[in-house]
């Protein structure tokens, strides 16, 4: 049972990703405030551990309430992708913000309330071109390399969340990323991140899954660039060996 057109949906998909684009561009000029790029100028703010968790919960829920409206079995093979997205996103918004050390930290509700709206669209389009696919259709090659780098993207992500968690003290002072892909680069969590996504969507190759791809590159690049360029001026020792996203190459 379909809830959309479904070419509706693609035009409307097509549209997300070209928004995206466009934000892609705004992002290389305007560092998003919260975290180590943290500004209190950006109106009303909320505590950061809970602004984690309602910005994020959307992602966890709408993509498979989505999905459970409109497919008649739950035992399709699809519904392992569905596993893995809640996976990813209980993670997300359980796991990660009862383990950062962020105390009395802020974000700026503005933060907060776009990524709601990201995640409202996103968790939309994903849950609905998830449940119209068939997998059947697939390569099993093409399948077990996208899944092999969704988990390896995972993994780097989780491992240098974990680094950087680690890393702060109650002092709230910053210190430098050591271990892992930090050897490499200023933001291997990014990098996991968007490995992770491109395994995904390499597995389920639709166009939702793309938009999903392209706006967590989006999303990031532009954010290890200033990670990267604030980890220089904040440390005269900063590693200049680093590049700032992908090993060896940026």
């Amino acid at each position: 049972m379909s809830y959309f057109s479904n070419n509706y949906m693609v035009y409307f998909t097509i549209s997300w990703i070209l928004l995206g684009l466009i934000i892609f561009v705004l992002l290389l000029y305007i560092k998003a405030p919260y975290g180590k790029h943290y500004s209190n100028n950006w109106g009303p703010e909320i505590n950061n551990k809970l602004g984690w968790v309602i910005m994020e919960m959307p992602a966890l829920l709408i993509c498979p309430i989505t999905y459970l409206l409109i497919i008649d079995d739950l035992f399709r093979f699809e519904s392992f992708f569905i596993l893995l997205w809640v996976l990813h996103y209980f993670n997300r918004t359980v796991i990660y913000p009862l383990k950062i050390k962020t105390k009395n930290k802020k974000m700026p509700l503005l933060i907060a309330a776009s990524a709601i709206f990201f995640n409202l669209i996103n968790g939309l389009i994903n849950g609905y071109f998830l449940s119209i696919i068939n997998i059947r259709d697939y390569n099993l090659i093409i399948l077990i390399f996208g899944f092999v780098l969704f988990v390896f993207g995972g993994f780097i992500n989780i491992h240098s969340d974990r680094i950087l968690i680690n890393l702060r003290r109650e002092n709230q002072k910053y210190f430098i990323p050591r271990g892992g892909l930090f050897k490499y680069v200023s933001s291997p969590n990014y990098f996991g991140e968007i490995i992770e996504w491109l395994g995904f969507y390499v597995m389920t190759l639709n166009i939702g899954t793309f938009s999903f791809f392209i706006w967590t590159f989006v999303n990031l690049v532009p954010r290890a660039i200033s990670t990267h360029k604030w980890y220089n001026r904040m440390f005269n020792d900063y590693p200049q060996e680093r590049k700032i996203i992908i090993p060896k190459m940026f």
